[in-house]
């Protein structure tokens, strides 16, 4: 049974031995109630049934944590190694059932780091808060009516004024065909300065349509008078990167920044090294079970491993 308390962040060991045990009592209900055939099935519901524990777990973390006053960094530390371990058996019991290729391997890769990042957001060490990013239609709402009002004041026709108002509609009726989405990956508010964050696991080849989703909504965070401040985080080293990456960081709306340089970021705003932890705690290939460590291996997947 495993103990709550502050040893846990060097128990990475105990901790993945108990998700496996956990999963493997999950597979065999999950097999009773859909059959041992539909293998996307089980894989979405093993990811669900270590997700669940793990979340129990993390919580259980909290509330000791709160009780018995732990700093912010041991906290951290516990709860960066649970969910490390989480997602080895996680990766573990998803290639078990339903062996990984690239597209869905990379895909999960990008799933399990953005939230893994922002752990340090949630729990963090710096003094900073996360807050709701406002609506996209309350956004165009208030500038529809702040430029209407410039509008009626100046001293031109009706006609004229009624002409600049379509104008000025058609273009929102532009940008409302892309049903813009103000929402990104992370919002924080850090020594009074509002910040926006999207993270990315690297850039493909067919990063066109989101690569100008992004170039549009930071210059809205851009043009609004709060003074947002758009971050784009990479995990990929920039030589990695293709030349979507390097439209965004070229941008003057967006900083972007990849690799060592993200972790850097990190570490400035949420006060813990992420980076560091990574590089004393994290060893894919050899807390993954064999299987797993050659299938990855063989497909040439290992590279997503180098976070």
């Amino acid at each position: 049974m495993l103990s709550i308390d502050k040893t846990l962040k060097s128990s990475k060991k105990e901790l993945i031995h108990y998700f496996r045990e956990r999963a493997s009592e999950s597979l065999e209900e999950i097999k009773q109630l859909y059959g041992s055939n539909d293998y996307k099935r089980l894989a979405s519901e093993i990811n669900t049934a270590i997700t669940t524990t793990r979340n129990n777990l993390v919580s259980a973390v909290l509330q000791k944590a709160e009780n018995e006053k732990w700093l912010a960094e041991e906290r951290m530390a516990v709860i960066l190694m649970i969910t490390y371990s989480s997602y080895v058996v996680m990766i573990d019991s998803h290639n078990e059932v339903w062996a990984y290729d690239y597209m869905s391997f990379s895909r999960r890769i990008g799933e399990l780091w953005e939230p893994f990042c922002k752990l340090c957001f949630e729990h963090p060490v710096n003094e900073l808060s996360l807050f709701v990013p406002p609506l996209f239609s309350e956004v165009k709402a208030n500038l529809t009516k702040e430029m209407y009002d410039y509008i009626y004041q100046l001293n031109i026709t009706p006609e004229q004024k009624a002409n600049l108002k379509e104008y000025y509609d058609k273009v929102w009726s532009m940008v409302d065909a892309g049903q813009t989405k103000l929402e990104l990956d992370l919002h924080f508010v850090s020594k009074d300065e509002k910040i926006v964050v999207d993270f990315k696991s690297g850039f493909g080849s067919n990063e066109k349509g989101n690569t100008n989703r992004l170039l549009l909504v930071a210059s809205i965070y851009k043009n609004l008078e709060d003074g947002y401040r758009p971050i784009l985080l990479v995990r990929s080293e920039e030589d990695r990167n293709n030349n979507y990456f390097q439209t965004l960081k070229n941008s003057k709306v967006w900083e972007a920044y990849c690799g060592q340089e993200a972790y850097t970021k990190i570490s400035e705003f949420s006060g813990f090294n992420l980076k560091q932890w990574i590089q004393e705690n994290i060893n894919w290939e050899s807390d993954f079970q064999e299987a797993t460590t050659r299938h990855l291996a063989d497909k040439e997947l290992d590279n997503y491993l180098k976070w």
